[in-house]
């Protein structure tokens, strides 16, 4: 049954299929030609995994970033990242990807920081003489580190597949991606300084007063995203809708870059980009449930610690696995999949389910802009007109930055698990 249903659902994939309809579809068949199982407990199967309290935080949390970025709020979370390490060697790359870091904390979305950020910064590094390599590999990187940063809904899904605290990751994401960002940025300043780069004027108190102050209501975003879940005041549920209706509030009565008009287009595109969502997380769930019926997790969970007696040993596995994985499936489809099937060995072997997603969310933020389909990639051709083969050379010296950090993140739990233990 295992085998026909994977080889059904790659065949529907290969032609078009869209992904939710070849998930659904394959399981269904793979029930009815070979159990006694009514085919329609698939689709049960794919209500009961979008019927979960945890869920309600993603429509708010999307429709949240999509009222931050109508607000304008990207443009003046650039201006204060300039005003704020642009005089450094590799200043305004630094900036590029202080930015990014901020606007996914805003956004929780990886393409959506890539063009936002890229299509006002590509162009003006270009103008400060970085080479089309590295400025287009950093815009293109910058955005992974979305996927960590809260509120990540890639870690909302994970938390959905195994049962975690959505709050819990938040934190661990959290330290994991600020480790993430300020390894990015090490590598940008000592290639600068190798580089000879030419630096910006330093800010002075004033200008990056001024910068603070106007991009002052989209920082606090984060703040009482991340400091109301730590503190207790609100769960991470309520943590959305509360992110959701300061976000509208702030673009329309503040930045007054929201009309009612727009209001009603952002909601829309929220709601669709909600239901796109919520259908992919429905077929996962019933191709989840018909590999447990097979006995898929327990039988991947036995050869797992048969064969990789150590922690050590199995993340090592698990990322080489998840980095080739994350080049063909988009995250959050690869998380729900894969998480149940890894999560029993991992206990096994007494790594920590938080540590266990942060890893697996790390490796599928380098899938996104690793060759020959990160999603990223193909994002950034807007921005950046370069195609695959010139942004290669400046894709790789990121890739190998960020499988250093990946190492860094995946050996040193406590890099993860800090924060939360705090809690």
């Amino acid at each position: 049954m295992i085998g026909f249903l994977f080889v059904l659902l790659l065949a529907l994939l290969v032609i078009g299929v869209p992904i939710f309809v070849a998930l659904i579809l394959s399981t269904m068949l793979a029930l009815l030609f070979f159990t006694d199982i009514s085919p329609m407990m698939a689709v049960q199967r794919a209500f009961g995994g979008i019927d979960k309290f945890v869920l309600m935080s993603l429509p708010l949390f999307i429709l949240s970033a999509n009222a931050m970025d109508a607000g304008g709020l990207s443009g003046r979370i650039i201006a204060w990242a300039k005003a704020l390490v642009g005089h450094l060697s590799g200043g305004l790359a630094m900036a590029t990807q202080t930015a990014s870091m901020m606007f996914g904390a805003l956004s929780g979305s990886s393409p959506a920081t890539v063009v936002a950020i890229g299509r006002i910064l590509y162009p003006e590094l270009i103008r400060q003489g970085y080479s089309r390599n590295f400025a287009s590999g950093l815009i293109i990187q910058s955005g992974s580190v979305s996927l960590l940063i809260p509120p990540s809904i890639t870690l909302i899904l994970y938390a959905t597949a195994t049962n975690t605290s959505v709050g819990d990751l938040f934190m661990a994401g959290l330290g994991a991606g600020v480790v993430f960002g300020c390894g990015v940025l090490l590598y940008v300043y000592l290639y600068a300084r190798m580089q000879k780069l030419p630096t910006a004027q330093r800010a002075t108190a004033r200008e990056l007063g001024r910068a603070t102050r106007s991009a002052w209501w989209a920082l606090l975003v984060p703040v009482i995203i991340i400091g109301g879940i730590f503190s207790g005041t609100f769960t991470p549920t309520e943590a959305a809708g509360v992110a959701a209706l300061y976000s509208i509030l702030i673009g329309m009565f503040v930045y007054k870059e929201i009309s009612l008009k727009g209001l009603y287009k952002l909601c829309l595109r929220s709601a669709v980009t909600s239901a796109q969502v919520m259908i992919l997380i429905a077929g996962a769930s019933s191709l989840s449930w018909i590999l447990t019926i097979g006995q898929v997790p327990q039988t991947l969970s036995a050869f797992l610690t048969d064969n990789f007696s150590t922690a050590l040993t199995f993340l090592l596995f698990l990322n080489l696995v998840l980095l080739v994985v994350g080049m063909f499936l988009d995250a959050s489809i690869a998380l729900i999949v894969v998480a149940p099937l890894v999560l029993p060995a991992a206990l096994n072997l007494g790594i920590d389910p938080i540590h266990l997603g942060i890893v697996m969310v790390l490796n599928l933020a380098i899938g996104t802009f690793t060759p020959p389909f990160g999603l990223n990639i193909f994002v950034s051709n807007s921005v950046t007109g370069l195609t695959l083969r010139e942004l290669l050379p400046g894709l790789m010296r990121f890739i190998a930055v960020s499988l250093v950090i990946l190492v860094l993140i995946t050996y040193v739990p406590s890099i993860s698990l800090f924060l939360p233990g705090l809690g």
